[in-house]
Parts: structure tokens; sequence; C-alpha cells
């Protein structure tokens, strides 16, 4: 299937599966539940591509040549170009293949060909350090198990560790005048829409982690 459909299909199925569980224990859906799920889902897929960004970092810095030949030769999007290549069974747990993400992103943010850059560190980090919380507070959101304020407190460090580092990406990526390099539309569609998620959703995270500590159970989740 194009990598597009299966990067939908692994968050609705990952991200329904919780609000089903979720449903069918408490015979309601709420909002911030359903949000979340969906955010964790995604977040976790990124995590795993930010892991690949590690292990291929040499890969990914040779292929950015085969990109940008292929923008120039289709005069369209590297990133709509990957989107829209199939992936396999093989390819799905293949760390070269989602690599790909990175070297055809690096037209927009060469930040994910240099290893230098903030950029490319902070994502490794969030590779390695988001997804135990990240399944941890997908789990509880879900099925309380857990103390509200612990799960308030991890919930605090986490979507502000999102918020801190996200915004510093952005503001990185304007220091460094990318963003000359790049159409308003462009800059737009590739980076400023994708990198808001990790801002508004952390931002709405931290609203529920809060109120989780203060009120001490999960009544901000519906529960």
């Amino acid at each position: 299937m194009p990598v597009w459909l299966f990067m939908f299909v692994f968050v609705a199925v990952l991200g329904l599966t919780g609000i089903v569980v979720r449903f069918l224990a408490y015979g309601e859906l709420d909002p911030y539940h359903v949000l979340f799920s969906l955010f964790f889902s995604l977040n976790l897929l990124a995590s795993y591509w930010e892991i690949c960004l590690y292990y291929r970092r040499d890969y990914i810095e040779e292929r950015v040549g085969f990109w940008r030949e292929r923008q120039q030769e289709q005069r369209t999007s590297p990133a709509w170009l990957f989107l829209k290549q199939r992936v396999t069974l093989r390819g799905v747990f293949s760390p070269s293949f989602w690599a790909d993400v990175w070297s055809s992103y690096s037209l927009y943010d060469g930040s994910y060909a240099d290893r230098r850059t903030f950029g490319f560190t902070c994502d490794i980090a969030n590779g390695f350090i988001t997804p135990l919380p990240s399944l941890l507070l997908y789990a509880t959101f879900t099925i309380p198990f857990v103390p509200a304020v612990v799960a308030g407190a991890i919930g605090a460090m986490l979507f502000w560790q999102w918020l801190y580092v996200t915004s510093g990406y952005w503001a990185s990526f304007f220091i460094a005048k990318r963003h000359r390099e790049l159409g308003f539309w462009e800059a737009f569609a590739h980076v400023h829409l994708a990198n808001s998620l990790w801002i508004l959703f952390p931002l709405l995270g931290l609203y529920v982690s809060v109120r989780l500590i203060l009120d001490g159970n999960y009544g901000v989740l519906g529960v």
C-alpha cells in the first residue's frame, strides 16, 4: 500500500484500539481521550522513524542527492513522492526504507542530513525517550491503573518536553534562515503544519496533566 495509507491505517488502528476499549469499559467516549489516543499513536510511529534516523544517519546523508534529482525530474514535493511510494510487509520493518522520510525531508530542512545540528539531535532524543511514557499514558488514559497524580506528573514532564523541544526546533529553523529557501506554502505544508501538532497537543496535554495532579482523579478524562 502507499506510505500515506499505511500511516493512516497504523494511527487509526492503534488509536481506535484504545478508544474501543475505553468505550467497552465505560460505555462512553471522552474527547480528550480520543485526541490523545490518536496523538500517542502518531508519536509512536514518528518515534520509530526517529530511531531509524539514528541508525541510518550515513545512509540518509547519501540519499539526499537521490531525492533532489527526483524533485527536479518530477517537479513536485519530495515529501509527496515518498508518501506515494508503496511499502511492502518487509519494508514496514526496514530502517533503510523509513530513513527516506528524513532524506526527502532534508530538502526542506538540511538539519536531518547533518548530525551536528539541533534538529537532528532533538528528534533522535524523542525517538528513544518518549515511546515508553507515551505507551504508559496511552494505557492509563484508557483504563486508569496508576494514581492520577502519578499520571499527571509523567504527563507534565512528557508534554513540557515536547513543547519545549519543538519550540526550540521551530526557532532554530528561523534563526538558521531555512525558511528563506522555501516558498510560503511549501514551508507551511511540510514544516509548520507537522510541527504544530507537537505544540498544540502538548499544550492541551499540560492542561490535562495539571488537572490530574490538582484533582487527584481522572475526572478531566471523563472517568
